[in-house]
Formats: C-alpha cells, sequence, structure tokens
C-alpha cells in the first residue's frame, strides 16, 4: 500500500474592468458561477464568503477567488465582472477537481452515517466524497474531531490519500491517533465459512490486530474470498463488515471490538466453455487446454484465474511481453453457469537486449554473463529469465562453483522498450 500526500493544485485568473480599480467599491448584485458539475452556484457563493448587497473592491474579489482555491474542491478559478449604476454582476470560471471516496478507518464505535452525518453540519456539501487536499479536508478532519470530543474522546483525526489495493482507484482515509481498539473476534452469518478449516486456519492473521476498516476489507477479499471462489460461488457477497457492540454507549469506548461479516454465498456455478478473440500466436484448443476446464466442472474462481495466468505465461515464454487478456463472464442464473468471452491483445514480440548488473564481483558478473542463456536479439522468453532467477537465489552453486560470495537478495526488474520491442534485464545483488 502506498501512501501519496496532495496539495491543492489551481490558478486563480481575472479580468478587471476599469471601472473597479484601486480601493474604489461596487454593490454586489449577483453572483454566478459556470463549469459546475457536482456543486451548485449557492455553495459556490457559500465557499467564497461574498454575499450579495455587501461593497466589494478588487480585494474582496480576488479574496473570494483564493478561498475558493484553498478548497481545494477547483481546478482552475477564474472570475469577471460586469458594473452598471455602481452595481456589480460578478461570475465565476471554475473547473472541479476530482473527488475520491471516503474511509473512516479505525473509527468502530460509531456508523459511517454518523461520521457522515457530523461531518455534513459543518460542511452540508459533504456527500460522502473530497478532494485530494484543501481547506475542505481540513474542515472534515475537524468535524470529526470536534464530534469524537463532544463524546468525551479527545483524539487527533489524520488523513492522507490512500491507493486501493481493491481497486484501480484511491480514496481519502480518516484515521484516529492516540487510541488503539483490537479486532477481538470476526463472526460471519454463513455457516458454510464457520465450518470452514481454511478460514479458521486464516482467522489468527487478522484477530488481536488493530481495527482497521481497510485492512478487514483486504482479509476479506485476500483470505475469505478464495474459499468461495474455489468452491463455485463465483458470486458471493461478503460484507460489508460491522461492528456490534453491547453496552452503555456513555461509558468509556471499549477497546476490544467484534467484528460481523455478513454473507450471501448464492448458487454454485459451473463452467460452460469459454470463447476466444483477438489470439493468432496460440490457437484456441491451445488456449483452453492451458485454461484447464472442461464443461460441467464447478467453476473454480481460483482455478479460473490461475488458468489466465498460465495463458500469459504462454506468451511470455514466445516474447509476448505486454499480452493482455480481457476475460467478460456472462452467467446464468437458471442453469447456474458460467461462460466467458475472452479477447486477447497478444501485442509484439520482445528481444533480448542487454543484461546490467550492480552489487556483484567483476569475477561473479562475468560467471553470471556465460551462464545466462540468451544473445542480444533472441527473442525474449519471461520463463527463461525466471528459472535463471531461481537458480541465482537457490541454487547459487549452478552458477558461480566454488566463487565466494556474499549476497542476500537479488533485485530483478525487466525494463522494455516498447518502441524498439526489446527487453534490459535489470539485476541488483544486496
Amino acid at each position: 500500500m502506498r501512501l501519496r500526500l496532495f496539495l491543492p493544485l489551481a490558478s486563480v485568473l481575472f479580468f478587471a474592468l476599469p471601472n473597479l480599480i484601486n480601493a474604489q467599491t461596487a454593490t454586489l448584485k449577483e453572483i454566478q458561477a459556470d463549469g459546475l458539475k457536482k456543486l451548485t452556484e449557492e455553495q459556490v457563493i457559500s465557499l467564497s464568503g461574498l454575499s450579495t448587497g455587501s461593497q466589494v473592491g478588487r480585494k474582496e474579489l480576488q479574496d473570494a477567488a483564493d478561498a475558493l482555491v484553498r478548497s481545494g474542491l477547483f481546478a482552475k478559478v477564474s472570475y469577471n465582472f460586469t458594473t452598471h449604476n455602481d452595481a456589480l454582476t460578478l461570475t465565476f470560471h471554475l473547473d472541479e477537481n476530482p473527488r475520491l471516496p471516503v474511509s473512516y478507518d479505525n473509527f468502530p464505535w460509531y456508523a459511517d452515517s454518523e461520521l457522515g452525518d457530523a461531518i455534513r453540519k459543518d460542511l452540508p456539501l459533504y456527500d460522502g466524497t473530497l478532494p485530494e487536499g484543501g481547506a475542505v479536508v481540513e474542515q472534515a478532519a475537524n468535524s470529526l474531531q470536534a464530534f469524537l470530543a463532544a463524546h468525551g474522546t479527545n483524539v487527533q483525526i489524520v488523513h492522507a490519500v490512500l491507493l486501493s489495493p481493491l481497486t484501480d482507484g484511491s480514496f481519502q482515509q480518516f484515521r484516529v491517533e492516540g487510541v488503539a481498539p483490537q479486532i477481538a473476534s470476526m463472526e460471519f452469518s454463513d455457516a458454510h465459512l464457520k465450518e470452514s478449516p481454511t478460514v479458521q486456519q486464516h482467522l489468527p492473521e487478522i484477530l488481536g490486530k488493530p481495527y482497521s476498516h481497510l485492512a478487514i476489507d483486504v482479509f476479506l477479499a485476500e483470505a475469505i474470498r478464495p474459499v468461495y471462489q474455489e468452491d463455485g460461488y463465483l458470486r458471493a457477497k461478503i460484507g460489508p463488515a460491522e461492528v456490534r457492540l453491547s453496552g452503555n454507549p456513555s461509558q468509556k469506548l471499549p477497546e476490544q471490538i467484534p467484528v460481523y461479516v455478513p454473507c450471501q454465498p448464492g448458487p454454485v456455478y459451473h463452467w460452460n466453455g469459454v470463447e476466444w478473440g483477438g489470439n493468432q500466436v496460440l490457437s484456441a484448443i491451445t488456449l483452453t487446454t492451458t485454461l484447464g476446464l472442461k464443461p460441467g466442472d464447478v467453476a473454480d474462481g481460483m482455478i479460473i484465474e490461475m488458468g489466465w495466468d498460465r495463458i500469459r505465461e504462454e506468451y511470455g515464454q514466445r516474447g509476448h511481453m505486454e499480452a493482455k487478456l480481457t476475460p467478460t463472464a456472462t452467467y446464468d442464473d437458471q442453469a447456474h453457469t458460467v461462460s466467458y468471452a475472452v479477447l486477447i491483445t497478444e501485442g509484439p514480440v520482445f528481444h533480448f537486449n542487454q543484461m546490467t548488473i550492480t552489487g556483484m564481483s567483476l569475477a561473479g558478473e562475468r560467471l553470471i554473463r556465460e551462464a545466462w542463456p540468451a544473445k542480444p536479439g533472441d527473442v525474449f522468453d519471461k520463463k527463461v529469465f525466471e528459472q535463471f532467477l531461481n537458480r541465482l537465489e537457490i541454487h547459487r552453486d549452478t552458477i558461480f562453483k566454488d566463487l565466494p560470495l556474499h549476497y542476500d537478495t537479488v533485485g530483478h526488474w525487466l525494463q522494455t522498450d516498447p518502441a524498439k520491442a526489446t527487453v534490459d534485464v535489470l539485476l541488483d545483488f544486496k
């Protein structure tokens, strides 16, 4: 999981007219805004700090534009105005920043709806999403901190933008610092999971650990969902996890948190075949055989995923380093079968270009190059590369013989040049 912190970036432009210069002011008659997607004009006006009927000059207009920038909600802010008989009409031209879903990571004592209401009380525009940074994010953190303080818990609220380990997007995470609730238990509504030895084997990975909404989601996705997948429950619904506390809510907040996970396994699906498209290097028969499922088999989701990986490996052995599979599932909920249409983008054939070695003695480097089986210009076989890494990491003597060496790890990268369709091998010994 990577951490990314952002500052709001925006530009402020304005177009001043000759009749509003220096210290002159005019009565603000009307405020307009264009370019809006999620926000309303009323919300923009509130954020700007302006109000109709007030006296404004260039400073007040610029301060209002600056306030919009500081909010973090806008990538660009510009404005112009017209005056007539000392009455001014102001128009903001805005480009809204994208917003991210909000996650309350370790607030197990309160429902997400309560925390959202606490933010909305001070920030009416809040809809469960926030920009990457800016004044509205700080306001949300302050609102959460005040909400907890009102309930007798004085803590620090921190926030960060994180890349989701489960999706391709990012999210805005709020966390409590200063308390350390722990996951005391995890109960599943489905007896299939309760009785599963695999689930029982995985539970110690999460029990007793600090309570974290993100950690629980990752655990359910990586440790629990495969239990359903391998038995053909391809459309099982797991979670979201719930906290079910009992006792007097006015007393000290509990540090041991029981977690309840509602689950709906749904039907078991069986394999009904696959259709391939875009493939030229590998035939449909080869692809289907490599996938390894026959019509009527239980559609083991883990076998399906491993099958896609094996097909990518087959392409990798033939130099197609950037081959992509796009599987689309079609479910028959009457027959409880699943079939796939898979579009393959094979991409170019890559050839070996050169090897760069760091952290190794000259004698050791010479032996590595002698053992490396490919010559510049050869079709790059990714499987051969992985076998070579295995020798470097586990069977060193097959390469270095009696040469004394001291390294613990081998960093390795494949650097592709799509324009030339070449691959550089990079090895770093530490």
